[in-house]
Parts: structure tokens; sequence; C-alpha cells
């Protein structure tokens, strides 16, 4: 894991116990500091008191919710929450803030630890779409170059739980808003803005807002600043890049690697053997000539409509917890749908919306919508999960949703 002597001796209140708290916990704790946490789930709880062994010092304390009056909040050095915790509602926000006592995350914690490790360069990665795709993208070139590196942030391990890289090493984070609203001092060597578009408005004031969070990624850099564009790239030699949006996602990719000094040639390889990642139009099998490719990370129009653009016959799976009432963003590519079937809270809306432009069967389930997308399938057709929504009507998450859809592809 990742520790500093920085932290020793501090008292931190963690609120939060899952991946990312709990690492934090671990790491605090390894430092030498003191550490007051609290989770709602009980199991996440007990994660957290293994941790406490050792003569370590870790308090449980459920005043940490910030319901109650808790005038010793202001004790604390810092008060590190999960992403998932909304600043702009949580009680112990404010009471943290009416406590002058700062609120950050782990990301900032791993950025005042880089001054104790080795000498190593890091890669921020941020946008509303995309930025898995790419942080994962940059890590294989880094990788298939011999780089040392590894990624974290929102993806993959917690960032405190992983070893420190060696000497020349790179870290390659995305970052979510969220994320990027409790870190004030990460300095990236390359700081990448893909995107911006309306999204989480329920955490923020205002769009304008959303994009200011995203921006402070750039404004905090001293780096290289790199913004997505579409570079007209020829893609045909990249199995797993396929669409405009991975062209934006690769052209960020390949900046930010040149600007790592990785060759020309490494970069190639690096494109040419990515895998892609699970439920990011992540192709499951191929059956009697039918393609079934699973997009289930793909929870609002503007995501979906790069995945209708880059496959020009499609029997479309749509549907779950809307984030809008219209699927504008997609609409350009209507033309390469053959037949839609919809699902979940969104079934009967994107039935109106879609029943005048193609063939829809609002079908409920999901595995109704995988059987009858199967059947009227024909050779040369993808069957496109693709949602255009969040998963949570029916499923746990996203990979929850596109793990049922693996499972079902399979079982056909």
């Amino acid at each position: 894991m990742i520790t500093a002597r920085a932290f020793a001796g501090k008292h931190y209140a963690v609120y939060g116990l899952a991946r990312s708290g709990l690492a934090t916990v671990e790491a605090l704790l390894a430092s030498g500091a003191k550490v007051t946490a609290w989770d709602e789930n009980p199991n996440a709880r007990a994660n957290a008191e293994l941790c406490s062994c050792e003569g370590r010092s870790l308090v449980l304390d459920p005043r940490l919710r910030g319901d109650t009056d808790f005038r010793e909040i202001g004790d604390f050095d810092a008060l590190v929450v999960s992403p998932g915790v909304p600043l702009n509602r949580h009680p112990i926000a404010k009471r943290a803030r009416d406590a002058a006592v700062e609120i950050i995350g782990d990301i900032e914690l791993f950025a005042r630890a880089r001054l104790e490790l080795p000498p190593h360069k890091v890669v921020g990665i941020t946008g509303t779409n995309g930025k898995s795709t790419t942080t994962a993208l940059v890590h294989h070139i880094l990788e298939t170059a011999g780089v040392p590196t590894t990624m974290g942030g929102n993806i993959g391990l917690p960032i405190l739980a992983q070893d420190p890289l060696p000497k020349g090493g790179v870290y390659v984070l995305e970052l979510s808003s969220y994320q990027i609203d409790l870190t004030q001092s990460l300095d990236c060597d390359v700081a990448v803005l893909l995107n911006i578009t309306p999204d989480h408005l329920d955490r923020y004031d205002s769009f304008e807002a959303y994009c200011a969070s995203k921006e402070r990624l750039l404004q905090m850099s001293t780096g290289v600043t790199v913004r997505g564009r579409d570079a007209g790239l020829d893609q045909r030699n990249w199995p797993s890049l396929q669409g405009p949006h991975n062209a934006q996602n690769a052209a960020a990719a390949i900046e930010s690697c040149e600007i790592l000094g990785i060759g020309a040639g490494e970069i190639e390889e690096g494109l040419r053997t990515y895998p892609g990642l699970p439920h990011r139009m992540e192709r499951i099998r191929e059956k009697h000539g039918v393609l079934f490719v699973n997009d289930s990370k793909a929870t609002n129009p503007t995501a979906t409509a790069p995945a209708l653009a880059a496959f020009p016959s499609i029997r479309w799976i749509l549907g779950g917890q809307a984030k809008t009432d219209n699927l504008d963003e997609c609409a350009p590519h209507f033309g390469h749908v053959r037949s839609a079937y919809t699902i979940g809270e969104a079934a009967e809306l994107f039935d109106g919306l879609l029943s005048p432009h193609m063939s829809v069967k609002n079908c409920g389930k999901l595995a109704d919508a995988v059987r009858q997308a199967a059947a009227d399938a024909q050779s040369g057709d993808t069957v496109l999960l693709s949602p255009a929504c969040a998963s949570f009507d029916q499923f746990r998450d996203f990979e929850d949703r596109g793990d049922q859809y693996r499972s079902l592809v399979e079982g056909l």
C-alpha cells in the first residue's frame, strides 16, 4: 500500500468504508495516523475493524453521520469521505465546513504522499464519457512499452491500496467529478479532459458548476493539458476501439503517451492489442453471423450514441432508469437500428420516443429483450445492449446488468 510519514500523528475522520474508504483507513493506520470512521453498512464496519490490530488506533463512531451534535469534529485534521457521499446535502459535510475542517478524498491523500514516493509521473483523466476506456488504454500502451505503471482512482484497485511504483513509473488515474471535488493538490504531468455533457446534476447547482468541477483537474495541474478531439484516425487495426467515441479516446491516449515519451511503434502496438473493458462495447460472442455486444456502461444517451454509430445494422436493447426524457443525442444514428427492445422503468417512455422511427417491442425485462432480439436478428446484425439509462431499477449496477446480459447471450 501507499503510506506517508506526513500522515503520522494526525487524526483523520473517514466516512464511507467501501473499497476506497477501507484502503484509506489501512493506509492511514499503517502511516501512524489515528482514524475515527463510520459506515452505515455493518459489514463495511466489520471489515474496517479488522484493520484495528497491532496497536493501531481506529475508533468507529456513529456520530460521523452528522445528524447528531458532534462538537469534536473540529479536532480532526481532515475529514476523508467516499466520492459517493453527496457534499451538497450530507449533514457531515456541513458540520465539517462549519468547524473549518477540510474535506478531502483518497486521491488528495495520494497527492500528499507523492513527495515520499520514488520519482514518477501522473496522468489524470476525466470527462463525462470515455474516461475508463482512455485510462485503461493509456495504461495498456505504457505496459506494452515496458514502462512501470498502474491505474487507479475510479477504476481498478483504490490507489492507496496499491504498492508504490519504482523510479520512472507512471500512475494513470481515472477521476470522476466527485473525486476532483475532494482533491486540492493533485499536480498531474498530463491532465486529460475528454468531454463534458450534462450528468450528475443532482450533485451540482447547475451544468456550469459540473463543468467547473471537471475543469479543476486542469487548473490544479502544471503539466501538459490534453483535450478530447476527433482526430480522424484510422481505427481499422484496433478491434476493441471501434466507433467515433473511441476515436476520441484513442486520440487522447496517443497524445498523452507521446507527451510521456512513448514511441510511435509502441503506441500503435498498444492500440492494436488493447483488449477493451467489460461492459464498454464488449464483444460477447458471434452466433450464426450475429454479433452480441455488451455496452452496459452507456448509462446516458450521450454515451449510447457512439455505439449506435459504430455498427450498421443493430437490434438495440435499451432502457432502465432514465436520466433524460429524450434520446436526442442518439437520433442521428437511428438509421442504423433495425429494431429496438425497451426494458425497465423507461420502457414505455422510450417506446413512445422510438416508435415513429423504427420497430419497437416493449419487453420490460432484459431476458425477454435478449430472447426477442436474438430471434429477430439476421446474419450481419449486431444485438447491442446500450441502455442509455442507469441500471438501478432492476440491477445492482451497470456491471450486474452487463454480467446478466453476458450470461443470457452465452445461454442462447
